[in-house]
């Protein structure tokens, strides 16, 4: 039974999210059946143009290769027989025959008993001959009878011949169907002579994105807009999968505007992908505009998956029709797991290989009872093993994906997974890719002007805050951990925190303060601590806050002395959170550094010099990896760099 709306748009109903919601194998198995995907197209393309496709049909080989017997080596064609006694104290004296066959010459002379004929690489034998000898056993001589050579090795029948058909004989099964034609699979080809291959074209998929608050990349950004990131991604998602994407740009939340745009979207090509839909709101534009384009319309709109829950899933006369959800984590996990598989049956192109691995998981990761979820996964060796760490900022996050190597699975019953488990993570590449630098903890700005500085070191950054950067230390899952902790006991930062098996590396001074935007009154001008004492009192000014974990949070929780005024708990996990809140009016006053502040156009007065550090796991400080960051972090175009962002290098002991 095919779900379909029940009854015409009422907006009353606009707040509907799904028809049915589904488990991810349920959604899959309608959908499978729905469209009975098949690869679309047989073609006959020529040798160049069928790189990166798949072959539509078994191709034999029509001639063998080499098309003739022909030489390994520069030397001479020889009959073995006469060379049975050649050796250094006794070479064999052979008369040379009056051709030269080089590369694309047809012998002319037969190799009789006696002679032999100079050969080149490549070069056909000639008639009577069944080996050749190298010109390096040989050397030349000159008699009454013409030009000699003696030959000063046995020869063996077949030495140094390449005989016709050795590489690849007539009628041979050279490449099956679905083979992927690259490189290699041409020059095998063009060895045989074929210059047409039978091949699977590629399908023609749509790519378009909805939303009203969407901006094409170069265009300016407004207020309350956001890039489209979501299009550029999931064509080139596309393009791996063996389809050519083809862009139809950003369409609005307008319904005939959707509804025309997708028609011919639809009729224009072979599959169509949308993101932009919601569980409800424009969503609810969308999947009306889905279900009216052919039958048998929706198949599922609503799976049981986090992140994923409002993908849509059509066919439509044929046609496979799919509505992303608008975030980009959750448009490119469903993209991935459920929408890639079935391009690449339409493109021919083999099932991919799905690789695992065994890891731990190093933290208690909460979920949702009801709704399978899957977690996006860094992996990093810990002392007993892989350690999956969860890279999740949001299903709205554009890194998410990009930063992971694969994902682990919490199941629907489950309401979290406790920290230790052991998991099976599922690679989205072929293989596991270990960095040889980990640092994991509070990440800045002139961590990367560091991390520029490493060529050919693979490093995984693990934003984790100071405290969970110590902790995973501690467990050995990172090399060095980047913290900037005060202890309020003494005013020291960093050192109180170490534990054993911990050295503290010096790193860069970085002024924290308060933002707020010029022009204040409130702030500007004023001293910090005195500005945020009158800030406390005022239920007018509106503080944003820092999140658990960070060395922000506890200079800011001194700062405070207990107080907790409105906006403390809206808890940004960066400076750059804290400053485009007080930015955009969203809040008053924050903690941030002060290039921060400077790249926001924001007030600052400043509150105190952090120390950012870092505690090295000492028993890795040998690895090459660690080694090579150190030397980095000590050499002066590094910190001429971090000057330039405006930071201090830490004095050297």
């Amino acid at each position: 039974m095919t779900d379909t709306p029940a009854a015409p748009h009422d907006p009353s109903r606009s707040q509907e999210q799904f028809l049915t919601v589904r488990s991810r194998e349920e959604a899959a198995a309608r959908f499978a059946r729905a469209l009975a995907p098949a690869p679309l197209r047989r073609d006959a393309v020529a040798l160049a143009d069928a790189l990166g496709l798949p072959l539509a049909a078994d191709v034999g080989a029509p001639v063998d290769a080499p098309p003739f017997d022909r030489s390994g080596v520069d030397g001479f064609a020889v009959r073995a027989a006469d060379l049975a006694g050649a050796s250094e104290a006794a070479p064999v004296r052979l008369l040379l025959n009056a051709e030269t066959i080089a590369c694309g010459v047809a012998p002319a002379i037969a190799v009789t008993s006696g002679r032999a004929t100079p050969i080149a690489t490549g070069g056909p034998i000639p008639r009577g001959a069944d080996a050749v000898v190298m010109i390096e056993h040989t050397r030349p001589l000159d008699g009454p009878d013409g030009p000699a050579v003696a030959v000063r090795r046995a020869a063996n029948p077949g030495q140094f011949v390449a005989f016709a058909g050795s590489d690849i004989a007539r009628g041979e099964m050279l490449l099956r169907a679905g083979t992927v034609v690259g490189a290699r699979e041409i020059g095998m080809l063009a060895a045989v002579g074929i210059a047409r291959v039978p091949v699977f074209a590629r399908p023609r998929v749509a790519v378009l994105s909805t939303g009203d608050e969407l901006v094409a990349p170069g265009e300016a950004l407004g207020p309350a807009r956001i890039y489209d990131a979501n299009g550029p991604v999931i064509a080139a998602a596309i393009a791996e999968c063996g389809c050519t994407p083809v862009p139809w740009g950003i369409v609005p939340d307008d319904p005939s505007a959707l509804e025309a745009a997708l028609r011919r979207a639809h009729a224009e090509c072979d599959a169509v992908v949308l993101s932009g839909g919601t569980s409800k709101g424009a969503g609810d534009l969308t999947y009306r505009a889905v279900a009216g384009l052919g039958a048998p319309g929706i198949v599922a709109h609503g799976v049981a998956l986090k992140p994923g829950k409002p993908l849509c899933l059509a066919v439509c006369d044929g046609k496979a029709v799919v509505v992303l959800p608008g975030f980009p984590t959750s448009a490119m996990f469903t993209f991935h797991d459920m929408i890639a598989p079935v391009l690449r049956i339409l493109a021919g192109l083999p099932t991919r290989a799905e690789a695992r691995v065994r890891a731990r998981v190093p933290v208690r990761i909460a979920s949702e009872l009801g709704r399978t979820e899957y977690v996006m996964s860094a992996l990093v060796a810990g002392e007993g093993g892989l350690v999956a760490y969860p890279t999740g900022k949001g299903s709205g996050s554009v890194t998410t994906f990009a930063q992971a190597d694969g994902f682990l699975t919490i199941e629907a019953l489950a309401d979290a997974l406790p920290a230790g488990a052991e998991v099976d993570v599922r690679l989205l590449t072929s293989q596991v890719s270990v960095p040889d630098l980990v640092i994991a903890g509070s990440h800045c700005t002139g961590l990367d002007a560091v991390i520029a500085r490493l060529p050919g070191v693979t490093a995984r950054v693990i934003a984790v805050g100071s405290l969970g950067g110590l902790a995973a230390a501690n467990r050995g899952e990172c090399d060095l951990a980047p913290i900037h902790l005060l202890d309020p006991k003494n005013g020291a930062y960093n050192a109180p925190f170490l534990t054993d098996g911990l050295a503290l590396v010096p790193g860069w001074r970085r002024m924290q303060g308060v933002v707020f935007r010029k022009g204040d009154d409130r702030f500007e001008g004023r001293d910090a601590r005195e500005a945020v004492a009158a800030a406390k009192t005022d239920p007018a000014c509106l503080m944003v806050g820092r999140n658990q974990g960070a060395g922000t949070r506890i200079l800011l929780d001194g700062l405070l002395a207990g107080a907790r005024p409105d906006g403390y708990w809206n808890q940004p996990r960066s400076h750059n959170a804290v400053a485009a809140a007080v930015a955009q009016g969203r809040a008053d006053w924050g903690l941030a550094i002060a290039p921060v502040a400077e790249a926001y156009g924001l007030g600052f007065l400043p509150l105190a010099e952090e120390h950012y550090d870092f505690a090295l796991v000492a028993a890795r400080r040998a690895r090459p990896g660690v080694a090579a960051f150190l030397a980095a972090l000590a050499a002066p175009e590094t910190h001429a760099a971090l000057r330039a962002l405006g930071f201090t290098p830490a004095p050297r002991s």
